[in-house]
């Protein structure tokens, strides 16, 4: 009895022993696969660095000679003719930026639209020295401005009461306007309006707005928005950027290729954007698609060189927060029950 017993148990342990030898080769090949996804991921991921590298190089180069020719046409921009040739490799420039923002380190991102800023600026700035002078009347007085008749507005477009037809001017030299002297500035609690033929292709600024409405019909090369508080801004297609800086409770509605906001706060924004759109030292800002229309404005869309199909209006870089498994606390997506604007 003793020996059937001792001979099952040896029999099992047998068979025990072979089952735990046959899994030996199982566990080896799990661990060799295991080992072969792992070399191929690590080979995967510095293919995809030495791409991403690749083509930083490629635009670190590109940009590098296309801005030194931009440069170039600027310092020797004494006709029309090559500040149109500045301004349009300009644009190349900024779609150069466009379409490497995917793979472009946040430090580089941030330099290269710096340098377009100052590029564009100094493009308004020998457009403006090389405008005809006009005589402007910078003391007008107050009855003179109040007696003003009504702005004329876009085709099509409702003239609205109390609009001001003969704002303060822009400052020619000095003040936060030295650059950019087409727009409004110090004008508080009036309706503003600008055609396209006005428009087209001009340096726009509004600058120390308060509870103000303003509509922009047309097609802007830039626009800039400074120290506004409580203000609406409706504008059509901007062919380039535009900069938000030190505003406050306003409603913004603008197309263009680059955003930029800056020192902003409790502020929304219905854009359509066709790179990413930059916030820095902001807070409580929202974004929702562009809605305003207008007659005219699938020609001022043509003119801008737009693509109406790309909007990255929710694809925003928050300069101030680095976390990439977390969302920005300083802006937000606006609800779609609060994006039911009355634009008139």
């Amino acid at each position: 009895m003793e020996t059937a017993s001792c001979s099952a148990a040896a029999a099992n342990g047998a068979v025990g022993s072979q089952r735990d030898r046959s899994l030996v080769p199982e566990r080896l090949q799990r661990r060799e696969q295991e080992r072969q996804l792992e070399v191929e991921r690590r080979k995967q991921k510095r293919q995809n660095q030495e791409v991403e590298e690749e083509k930083s190089d490629f635009f670190a180069a590109a940009f590098a000679r296309e801005r030194a020719a931009v440069e170039e046409l600027l310092e020797g921009g004494e006709s029309m003719e090559r500040l149109e040739e500045a301004a349009a490799r300009l644009q190349g420039l900024q779609k150069l930026v466009n379409d490497s923002v995917l793979f472009l380190a946040a430090y580089d991102l941030r330099q290269g639209q710096e340098a377009l800023t100052r590029l564009q600026t100094t493009l308004a700035e020998r457009r403006q020295e090389l405008q005809p002078k006009k005589r402007f009347a910078f003391k007008t007085r107050r009855k003179d401005a109040a007696s003003a008749a009504k702005v004329d507005s876009a085709p099509g477009a409702p003239a609205a009461e109390g609009i001001l037809a003969s704002p303060p001017p822009l400052k020619e030299e000095g003040g936060i306007g030295s650059s950019w002297v087409f727009g409004f500035s110090n004008v508080e609690s009036q309706v503003l309006e600008k055609r396209a033929e006005e428009l087209h292709q001009r340096d726009v600024l509004l600058a120390e707005l308060s509870k103000c409405t303003v509509r922009l019909y047309g097609n802007p090369n830039t626009l800039r928005l400074a120290k506004a508080r409580s203000c609406t801004v409706l504008c059509g297609p901007v062919s380039t950027s535009v900069f938000l800086e030190d505003c406050s409770d306003c409603v913004l509605a603008v197309a263009c290729q680059q955003l930029r906001v800056h020192t902003t706060r409790d502020t929304r924004i219905f854009l359509q954007v066709t790179s990413r759109a930059i916030v820095e030292d902001c807070s409580g800002i929202q974004f929702a698609p562009y809605t305003w229309s207008y007659p005219g404005i699938d020609k001022d869309f043509e003119g801008s060189g737009l693509d109406r199909s790309k909007n990255n209006w929710n694809d925003v870089d928050d300069f101030n927060w680095l976390a990439r498994d977390m969302a920005s606390p300083n802006w937000s997506i606006l609800p779609e029950e609060e994006r039911m604007v009355q634009w008139d």
